[in-house]
C-alpha cells in the first residue's frame, strides 16, 4: 500500500507552440500544440480519511477551495469510483495561477494518480485521463506524463522526444483568462495543420499572443524585454512568456539584466528551468 506520508510532485509546462485550426460545433477549438514539462512544480500531500469528506487544508491565493482542480479532481474521482474514502489535501503552489504553465491542470492529475493508489481503486492510466479530461482539457498530458505533440482539444497526444534545454520563464503580474482568449473574435483560427513528421522548431508560434497581448499589454511589455535576449514565445494563452537559452549561466546572466532593466514589473516572477519529456510525476510513481 502506497505510504500516506509521501510528497508527490505536479510539474508545470510549457506549450513551445499552439495553433487553432478549427471550431467545432459544440463551440470547443480544435488544437495542434506541442507540450513539455518543466522542473518547476507544485507539492501535494495526502492523508486518507475514512468518512468521504474531501477537504484542501491550505488557503491558496485566488483560488477559493470549491473552484479548486484538486478538490474538483478528487471528487469527481470518488464519484466515479462510488468510494466512501475521502481525503485531506495539502498543497504547496509554487506554480502562479492563470500563467499558462498549467499548475491547475498538473495538481489535479497529480490527485488522481494519488489517490488511486491510496484508495487502492487499481484504475489504468488509460481511465485517470478520460476522468481527467472531464476536469480540463490539459489534464490528459499531465496524467501520461510524457511531452506530446496534442491534438483535438488537447486529449489526443503523440509522444514527442525532443531537445531538454533549458528556460527563462517570466510570469507578469496578470491572470489571463483562457475563456476570454478563446471567445475574441479576433483570434486566428484557421492555422495550417501540422503532421507530427513535420515538426520543426523553426516554425513554431503561437496564434494567441497578437490577442492576448491587446488585451494584457504586461504580457507584451514582458515578450519585447525578454525578446531583446533571445527568441520570447508565450505559452499556452499566457501570461508566462519563456525563452530558450544555451544554459542554466546563460538564463542566470539574462535574468540579472532583465531584472536591471527601467521595464521589468515590480511584481513579475522569473524561474529558471530545465525542459523534460519525462514528467517527474511518472517517475515518482515508478518509485512507490
Amino acid at each position: 500500500m502506497t505510504r500516506h506520508d509521501l510528497t508527490w510532485p505536479a510539474p508545470a509546462k510549457l506549450n513551445l507552440m499552439l495553433h487553432i485550426t478549427g471550431q467545432r460545433p459544440d463551440g470547443y477549438h480544435e488544437l495542434q500544440t506541442v507540450f513539455q514539462f518543466i522542473d518547476l512544480q507544485d507539492e501535494l500531500r495526502f492523508a486518507v480519511r475514512p468518512d468521504g469528506i474531501i477537504n484542501r487544508l491550505d488557503d491558496v491565493s485566488g483560488i477559493p477551495a470549491h473552484d479548486d482542480l484538486t478538490v474538483k479532481s478528487a471528487k469527481t474521482l470518488q464519484q466515479h469510483a462510488n468510494t466512501s474514502l475521502g481525503v485531506d489535501i495539502h498543497l504547496s503552489k509554487r506554480i502562479p495561477v492563470g500563467a499558462g504553465l498549467g499548475g491547475g491542470s498538473s495538481d489535479a492529475a497529480t490527485t488522481l494518480h494519488a489517490l488511486n493508489r491510496l484508495w487502492q481503486l487499481d484504475y489504468s492510466t488509460e481511465q485517470l485521463a478520460d476522468i481527467g479530461l472531464t476536469l480540463g482539457a490539459d489534464v490528459p498530458v499531465f496524467v501520461h506524463g510524457f511531452a506530446a505533440f496534442a491534438e483535438g482539444v488537447g486529449e489526443c497526444l503523440e509522444p514527442v522526444m525532443i531537445e531538454q534545454p533549458w528556460y527563462l520563464v517570466i510570469t507578469p503580474d496578470v491572470h489571463v483568462s483562457t475563456a476570454e482568449i478563446f471567445s475574441d473574435t479576433e483570434l486566428t483560427r484557421n492555422s495550417p495543420a501540422l503532421k507530427i513528421c513535420d515538426l520543426s522548431t523553426a516554425g513554431w508560434d503561437n496564434v494567441c499572443v497578437p490577442v492576448v497581448v491587446r488585451r494584457y499589454p504586461e504580457v507584451g511589455k514582458a515578450l519585447k524585454l525578454l525578446g531583446n535576449y533571445a527568441k520570447a514565445r508565450m505559452s499556452g494563452t499566457g501570461a508566462s512568456v519563456f525563452a530558450q537559452v544555451a544554459s542554466e549561466q546563460e538564463a542566470e546572466r539574462i535574468l540579472l539584466q532583465l531584472q536591471a532593466s527601467p521595464e521589468w514589473g515590480s511584481n513579475w516572477q522569473a524561474f529558471i528551468c530545465q525542459g523534460m519529456n519525462t514528467s517527474p510525476l511518472i517517475e515518482f510513481l515508478q518509485t512507490i
